[in-house]
């Protein structure tokens, strides 16, 4: 596909949540890898959390940007998958106004050259909630490279044609980062 090239880039107000019990601000490569991908790209960081593996906070915070006017999307990292504390796809879902089915049938279809049939395991999902979209993916660094590159870069760039999420956003000012 193609970007459209009379449309003006319009940068979004990204946050970026992180869910895991181990990992810091220092060790988390995942995150980290959204905020240098987000920011190349010239979306702007609107803030970025890590939180343990805890349903209800997890929840929280979501539901916390999902209200807030400036925030356009959440970007998660971690908690997709099936060990008794992760519960990203739990905590998140039940916010969600309309799930977008195929982003995790297309994460997982371009997951297969690099982990094979082991790409049944992920949960990622997205979906749409108070005109934010909501994106989970594995923890690991090459899960949000993947996720990433072939598909977010597209659909958070309103040139991109036949069709991208950038229409079905909230509309927000362009701000500084706040985290």
């Amino acid at each position: 596909m193609k970007a459209k090239a009379d449309s003006p880039f319009v940068p979004l107000n990204i946050a970026v949540l992180t869910v895991s019990d181990t990992r810091t601000f220092e060790t988390d490569t995942s995150g980290q890898m959204f905020v240098d991908r987000l920011t190349a790209a010239g979306h702007g960081l609107i803030e970025r959390v890590l939180l343990k593996d805890d349903l209800y906070k997890i929840r929280a915070q979501v539901a916390t940007w999902i209200a807030d006017d400036e925030v356009q999307v959440v970007l998660i990292t971690g908690g997709t998958g099936f060990t008794g504390r992760d519960s990203t796809p739990e905590a998140v879902a039940c916010l969600l106004d309309k799930q977008v089915d195929g982003f995790g049938e297309l994460f997982r279809q371009i997951s297969v050259p690099d982990i094979g049939s082991s790409t049944i395991q992920s949960r990622a999902l997205a979906g749409l909630a108070n005109g934010t979209l909501v994106c989970c993916l594995p923890g690991s660094t090459n899960a949000v490279r993947t996720g990433w590159d072939g598909i977010l870069a597209d659909q958070l760039n309103n040139s991109f044609r036949p069709c991208n999420f950038v229409p079905h956003l909230k509309k927000a000012e362009p701000c500084a980062t706040r985290g």
